[in-house]
C-alpha cells in the first residue's frame, strides 16, 4: 500500500497544475483501497492499490509525453526561424 501511495504522490508532483484523468482515477482507487484495508477486505484493497499504481504511472507518463511534445514543437519552431533567417541572407 505504501508503494502505491508513493507512486500516486510522485505522479501528483509531476502533474502539478495539470488535469490528468488517469491521476484522478488513481487517487480515487487509492482511497478505495485504503477504505477496503480499514474494513479488512485485503484482497479488494490489493486489487484497488495495484490499479491505482498503474493509473498513476500512466498519468505520469502522459504528462511527461505531453511536455516532451511541447518542447519538440518549440524546437521545431526555432529551427524554422533559423532556416528562414539563413535563407534571407545574401
Amino acid at each position: 500500500m505504501r508503494l502505491t501511495e508513493q507512486v500516486v504522490e510522485q505522479a501528483q508532483t509531476v502533474a502539478a497544475g495539470e488535469t490528468v484523468a488517469e491521476l484522478t482515477q488513481a487517487e480515487e482507487k487509492l482511497a478505495q483501497a485504503q477504505a477496503a484495508m480499514a474494513e479488512g477486505a485485503y484482497r479488494t484493497a490489493r486489487v484497488q492499490a495495484e490499479q491505482a499504481e498503474l493509473d498513476a504511472r500512466l498519468a505520469e507518463a502522459r504528462v511527461l509525453t505531453l511536455r516532451s511534445q511541447a518542447q519538440l514543437a518549440e524546437l521545431n519552431r526555432r529551427i524554422g526561424r533559423l532556416r528562414d533567417q539563413l535563407g534571407a541572407m545574401p
